[in-house]
């Protein structure tokens, strides 16, 4: 197990990455450096098919640390922190694997951000979602909202700083599921362990068609899982998951 502003758990495929930067888990460059080293890692691991990403303690990831924000007077301070709060949300959208977020407290800033990365979103009951940069005079954050809201809750969201509850994003579809904060892990962990029996390469295909298709006409979308799946038929792991479903049995990947 990794230690530092993030900890990373692997077991039976699945790996557990816990922000531990209390009491907030407020995000500063080491921390940033740190996610996006953590990510690029998962992608490289066979040993990992699918990443659990929560907080420590009773915050999920409460935003950019407002004390590391970059010296305007030192030259290429802002290019550099600039470009590795970029890359933080970017690491987990582009890693190789299925990401699930494990919300279990405020979520707010960079931290909505870093929920808007992943893939699937589980919160806790106590969990709450906002983007209140205009409250400390900054702006940012609409490309991160826009994934996950509509355009008028998204506005306000933004012009505001609003905040919604775990419960408000369920019923918007935004979210899975809201648990306890005691059963979150244990929810998100299930369906990653789900996720985890599956053909490794299929999964890996499956992400990135995900990724893609978001970006493209439905037309020329459907195309390109196709290709996809052209590929993918090709590989053991795919013939594999014929054979064993022919033949009832549970089947064994060897992600190739």
């Amino acid at each position: 197990m990794s230690q530092g502003p993030v900890e990373l758990e692997v077991s039976d495929y699945v790996a557990l990455v816990t922000l531990n930067r209390p009491p907030v888990n407020a995000l500063d460059r080491a921390t940033r450096r740190a996610i996006v080293a953590t990510f690029d890692e998962i992608s490289d691991r066979d040993d990992i098919r699918v990443a659990v990403l929560t907080g420590a303690g009773k915050v999920f990831c409460a935003g950019a640390d407002l004390k590391d924000r970059p010296d305007a007077e030192l030259k290429g301070d802002f290019l550099d922190h600039n470009r590795i709060t970029r890359e933080t949300a970017n690491s987990i959208r582009e890693c190789a694997k299925p990401v699930i977020a494990a919300v279990n407290g405020a979520a707010l800033g960079a931290g909505l951000g870093l929920m808007a990365a992943c893939d699937i979103y589980f919160a806790a009951e106590e969990a709450t979602f906002g983007m209140p940069e205009i409250d400390v005079g900054l702006a940012g954050g609409a490309s991160m909202l826009k994934t996950l809201f509509g355009r008028s809750t998204m506005r306000r969201m933004f012009f505001t700083g609003k905040r919604l509850t775990a419960a408000e994003l369920h019923e918007k579809n935004i979210i899975e599921a809201v648990t306890s904060r005691a059963d979150l892990v244990p929810t998100a962990m299930e369906v990653a362990r789900n996720i985890a029996a599956k053909s490794p390469l299929a999964i890996m295909y499956a992400k990135q068609a995900c990724n893609m298709v978001d970006l493209m006409p439905q037309r020329d979308a459907y195309r390109f899982e196709q290709n996809f799946t052209v590929a993918l038929s090709r590989t053991e792991d795919a013939r594999e998951a014929r054979m064993a479903f022919l033949e009832k049995r549970q089947p064994v990947f060897k992600g190739r």
